[in-house]
């Protein structure tokens, strides 16, 4: 395979992990994408769903304090054409104030058309991105919870390979009387270990603040997330997530969400304006019972296509 080759393929293989050129200025992206139903339910972007919920280890690390002891989830995830993404989760309780929990997480590129400069077909070949992680979180004080996650990324395509190191830093401040959730999330600090070929690239370090509100005495609650704090190239806007939900009971929710910079990245401008074709709306809902949880999240990411997230839960 030569350079040109080899330009190709994290060409396509980008294209399949972005929705935006500016997004693929960075490797491993499969890592913004939501694991768990009900933040993708709620906007895509979310760290303060303080519930129990072992999902939320992959949004933010602290909030693994509030989840059941022994429990463990299997994620599956629909994305571009070809494109599936797996994942699973386990947490356990260590004393009165700890947790601890680790997760795996594999998106699968499928097949790819291999072909020359000149467009000439000369077969497929395979590209996947692994993270593997370890997180534990300890209650600080009875309202604030921290957390930290050190995972192992690697990634292959045809023939070659990069590794990267990061860690995800998260904080939550939960006050159940009022119903307030507060919280902020460093995600993906770190960096490559080992190139593709010789140049090194940049992980998607993301900085995050997030708030949950329910109205006291009322099923409602409201979200809002802000992500890519460390960026303000662009508008306001695309910065932000959010999402409400109905709880119908102890068990069962119903939620939407809006995640604006979807919204505008897909935007598409014709001869009757401009329109997203729905793109950045989201939907979702849960039934959780005492041993055993089923989420369902659904949104567009992209013009043409939907993704559907299925989370399944059970405490051992």
């Amino acid at each position: 395979m030569n350079i040109r080759k080899i330009i190709i393929a994290l060409t396509l293989a980008c294209t399949l992990t972005t929705v935006s050129a500016q997004e693929s200025e960075t490797a491993y992206n499969f890592l913004r994408l939501p694991v768990s139903a009900h933040v993708a339910a709620v906007g895509g972007e979310n760290i303060s769903l303080a519930e129990d919920d072992a999902t939320m280890i992959f949004h933010n690390p602290a909030l693994i304090s509030g989840v059941s002891d022994n429990s463990i989830n299997l994620n599956y995830m629909t994305y571009m054409e070809g494109a599936k993404n797996v994942s699973a989760s386990f947490v356990k309780l260590a004393g009165e104030r700890a947790s601890w929990g680790v997760s795996a997480q594999l998106m699968d590129y499928g097949r790819i058309n291999q072909t020359t400069e000149f467009n000439e077909n000369i077969g497929k070949f395979s590209a996947r991105d692994i993270a593997i992680g370890g997180t534990f979180a300890y209650e600080l004080t009875d309202r604030i919870c921290g957390g930290i996650t050190a995972k192992f990324i690697t990634s292959t395509i045809a023939n070659y390979n990069s590794l990267a190191i990061g860690v995800d830093l998260g904080i939550n401040y939960l006050d159940i009387n009022h119903g307030w959730s507060l919280s902020a999330v460093a995600r993906n600090l770190g960096g490559q270990i080992k190139a593709y070929e010789d140049e090194f690239e940049r992980i998607p370090f993301d900085l995050q603040v997030g708030v949950s509100k329910r109205l006291m005495n009322s099923p409602l609650r409201f979200h809002a997330t802000l992500s890519r704090l460390t960026d303000w190239d662009e508008t306001f806007g695309r910065h932000l997530a959010i999402g409400a939900d109905v709880l119908l009971g102890d068990n069962i929710y119903l939620a939407v969400g809006y995640n604006f910079r979807k919204a505008q990245q897909m935007s598409i401008t014709d001869n009757d304006g401009s329109s997203a074709h729905g793109a950045g709306l989201t939907l979702g809902a849960g039934l959780s019972l005492q041993r055993f949880k089923l989420h369902l999240g659904w949104g567009k990411y992209h013009v043409s296509t939907s993704s559907l997230l299925i989370n399944i839960s059970y405490t051992l």
